[in-house]
């Protein structure tokens, strides 16, 4: 009922790459068309744009020479159709240009071909079906007369493929979903709500000076515990702290599959999510009515954290806390969006040991809920790391940022740059609590002085932020 899959043909351990490939093809969002390269989607302050089209942006040349290959044909059909069409459509035309000139199979790791995967469009609901009408009509009107021209067939699957297998592509430290592209190995890997492998995206060595040492822009399928001989290889498509029932929809709605994995079936973990402290054991009635009430307090932080008033978030915050803490129990989903907003404003307006405090009450709760080499809350232990040690709690810091390090060698590897980030502050907070121990008066002074010249910084500023990246798949909003 699941269509292929991969098994595995070996043994492999926690933190194993079982596969790497890179992409057939991958672009930009628009939204980020002129905050992010093109080639090797770095966020950079400031791009060097392409002379001809106006719409390609580059670090510098080095990066301008690495994605011509990519850009030649695009950079002409922008110019001829005198405007930049949508990211699908963008991608799709990458993509058939790429098959046109090198047939379907481009490499002889590719396990599949994009015909032989599933398009979905007879599942599709009636406005996404329109949606997808419009795309492929501009699509025909934006594809050169000069291209090799293909049916309508053959274009529609293209988009169905790129609607359900479109990768969500992140920056170089994997901390925000920039983009969108095809890696056709990676679509054979089903979906498990508690899956033993998970992907990151490793862009490897982009800065070389010479585009020749360039590695490519590559994800990595990485094993998250022991998988024995002929396992069947899964991976999350959706984020686990969502209920059964919502992960469930959100996988028919978006991937047109009914999900009967063991964590769905019995709602495994779904009574902490929602439940009520236990010790004083609250009646269901008030953690209904709490769970509501928080529910709507939610919607209204949202509110205020989009219009970047963050003081107006606190308060939100702290009113539904002080209300709803008492009765909910630490795992309570809601509870922990709410520590988690309320820690990152916290760290954001420099009030760092409030944020610390909320950091680490989602982080113990997060423990409760994910795997536990689940790399959700390996940044979110890395995250708190930060604003422990920002608030000048060392040791609770040092042993967060050691959590993290530990997930991410798992999930990230040692080559990724955000392990390599957390390796020197692994060392640097190891050091300090060295000192810290040594003597306290001495530490604190020190640090203060340090501090004066340079904070060390991990904090965006909460509402630039894309929600991390939380769904696999990249769909339309």
């Amino acid at each position: 009922g699941t269509g292929r899959g991969l098994k595995a043909t070996k043994e492999f351990w926690a933190g194993d790459v079982i596969f790497s490939e890179p992409s057939l093809s991958a672009v930009v969002f628009d939204s980020l068309a002129e905050r992010i390269c093109h080639s090797c989607f770095r966020r950079q302050e400031k791009l060097q744009r392409c002379g001809q089209c106006k719409f390609a942006h580059y670090c510098d040349r080095t990066c301008q020479r690495a994605g011509w290959a990519e850009h030649k044909q695009e950079c002409a059909a922008i110019k001829a159709y005198g405007k930049v069409p949508n990211e699908n459509i963008r991608l799709v035309a990458r993509i058939m240009w790429r098959l046109d000139k090198e047939g379907s199979v481009v490499s002889d790791m590719q396990l599949t071909s994009l015909e032989e995967l599933e398009d979905h469009i007879a599942d599709m609901q009636e406005d996404e079906l329109k949606e997808f009408k419009v795309d492929i009509h501009n699509f025909l009107d934006y594809w050169p007369r000069n291209s090799k021209q293909h049916t309508i067939d053959v274009i529609s699957h293209m988009f169905g493929v790129v609607n359900c297998n479109g990768f969500t592509v992140s920056d170089q430290r994997g901390l925000q979903a920039v983009g969108v592209g095809l890696f056709p190995n990676l679509c054979l890997v089903n979906h498990d709500c508690w899956p033993n492998c998970t992907v990151i995206l490793n862009h490897g060595n982009q800065s070389a000076v010479n585009t020749m040492f360039h590695s490519q822009r590559r994800i990595e399928l990485r094993s998250l515990g022991k998988i024995e001989e002929g396992e069947e290889l899964t991976v999350a498509y959706v984020d686990f702290l969502n209920l059964s029932e919502e992960r469930r929809r959100l996988l028919k709605t978006q991937y047109f599959f009914d999900c009967t994995c063991h964590h769905c079936k019995n709602g495994i973990k779904d009574d902490l999510k929602l439940g009520g402290k236990e010790e004083e054991g609250p009646s269901e009635e008030q953690v209904k009515e709490a769970t509501d009430y928080c529910f709507q307090m939610l919607e209204k932080m949202d509110k205020a954290r989009l219009n970047g008033d963050y003081h107006e978030v606190v308060k939100i915050c702290k009113e539904c806390i002080e209300k709803t803490e008492p009765i909910l129990a630490d795992t309570h989903i809601y509870l922990l969006r709410m520590w988690s907003t309320l820690s990152e404003v916290q760290a954001y307006l420099q009030y760092f040991n409030d944020a610390a405090d909320y950091a680490r009450k989602m982080v113990d709760g997060y423990m409760k809920l994910y795997h536990p080499n689940n790399a959700v809350l390996g940044m979110a232990a890395m995250r708190a790391g930060v604003t422990h040690w920002q608030a000048g709690l060392i040791e609770v810091g040092h042993g967060m940022v050691c959590k993290a390090y530990a997930i991410l060698m798992v999930t990230h590897g040692p080559t990724h740059p955000i392990t390599k980030d957390l390796e020197a502050m692994r060392m640097q907070t190891e050091m300090e609590l060295r000192m810290f121990k040594q003597n306290e008066y001495v530490y604190h002074s020190m640090r203060e002085a340090a501090l004066k010249n340079r904070p060390m910084t991990m904090m965006h500023e909460p509402g630039s932020v894309e929600e991390g990246i939380k769904n696999l798949f990249h769909r339309r909003k």
